[in-house]
């Protein structure tokens, strides 16, 4: 079948038209599912603005309490709150070797009424004294920490440095941080400490 030119011309207008009403039929289309999207999502939504943290601590209460077990405590809770918890100390247990007012972090453990040292039978004033039960790298102070094997006053220093600077140690792994604590020491006292 052979066009005149007319009639390719008409072909090609009618090609155009609809090609034309298709594109525009296209992009309103398109325009209205977006004007849609747009009001779906025209609610403001509040975003924290520092790191997203979860609200909520798991804490491990043992010892001298009336349930030991683990809590889960709101964040910003403190020693006290995770005792508290447990049910409370146990009659004549003394808590003051633990800061009750000491921030808890997640994955904490607190130990109530576990004894710290033992008096010796034979030793002189200048021997540390023998401990019973782990030192907490996160709450021992620098007697404490001297106390363990290959600690002395300049790396118990350290570590409380340490603490300070960079908040509670997350793992024991972590003290391998502080500068000096190579890993035979690390070695030597690792399940003599708790966090």
């Amino acid at each position: 079948m052979v066009f005149t030119r007319e009639q390719r011309r008409g072909i090609l207008v009618i090609f155009g038209l609809f090609l034309g009403v298709g594109t525009l039929l296209y992009f309103l289309a398109q325009g209205s599912a977006s004007a849609v999207d747009l009001q779906k999502t025209s609610t403001p939504i509040a975003l924290p603005s520092g790191p997203i943290t979860p609200e909520l601590l798991i804490v491990d209460v043992a010892g001298k309490v009336r349930h030991p077990g683990v809590y889960s405590l709101p964040r910003g809770a403190r020693a006290i709150d995770a005792i508290k918890a447990a049910g409370n100390k146990l009659n004549g247990v003394d808590t003051s070797d633990i800061n009750l007012a000491h921030l808890l972090f997640d994955g904490e453990q607190i130990v109530v009424g576990a004894p710290r040292y033992v008096a010796t039978s034979k030793g002189s004033k200048s021997s540390p004294p023998k401990r019973t039960g782990p030192v907490s790298i996160n709450n021992g102070g620098q007697a404490d920490l001297e106390s363990l094997p290959g600690i002395g006053p300049v790396m118990a220093s350290r570590i409380i440095t340490y603490r300070k600077s960079n908040g509670p140690f997350p793992t024991l792994e972590e003290l391998k941080k502080v500068k000096g604590m190579g890993e035979a020491t690390y070695a030597e006292i690792s399940s003599l400490i708790r966090l």
